[in-house]
């Protein structure tokens, strides 16, 4: 019951996010969009993962990059070409996207914050505008457990 109720708060954050993407860059069916940070999972189920690809109104649109092998979230997301690679070198050139996104992924950059800092910068390099979460230390749930309070 308390990680249905957490994951559903999660949700909830996610769907503001994505409210604030699309408000913000105002995407159209033409532009393209990388989101770094997927996870081999498919939404739903009490899972928040992946929501982008699962809410974007234009997945097709969509390049999604993630560390693992990404044959469930391929099968979950056909439209979405799914590719996998180190956030901290995309394996793609300068500006070939007109939009990244990364949803609390920054802040596992290995090698602390140079790795960050290069996580950013090469999602910088490859769109041509941003839009980088992390989660809010004062939201009431830790984002990785679905536990209340855990990471305090």
């Amino acid at each position: 019951m308390l990680r249905r109720g957490a994951a559903r708060v999660s949700l909830w954050s996610r769907e503001r996010k994505l409210r604030l993407f699309l408000e913000t860059f105002r995407p159209g069916p033409e532009t393209s969009v990388v989101d770094v940070g997927v996870t081999n999972a498919p939404f739903g189920a009490g899972s928040s993962d992946n929501f982008f690809e699962a809410l974007y109104p234009w997945p097709e649109r969509i390049t999604a990059v993630g560390p693992t092998e990404l044959d469930h979230f391929g099968a979950a997301f056909p439209a979405v070409r799914a590719v996998r690679a180190d956030g901290r070198e995309l394996p793609f050139p300068d500006g070939s996207f007109a939009l990244g996104f990364s949803n609390a992924t920054v802040e596992h950059g290995a090698g602390g914050r140079a790795g960050q800092r290069r996580f950013v910068a090469e999602l910088c390099r490859v769109a041509e505008r941003v839009f980088v979460t992390t989660p809010n230390r004062f939201f009431p749930v830790d984002p990785h457990t679905l536990l209340p309070f855990a990471h305090w």
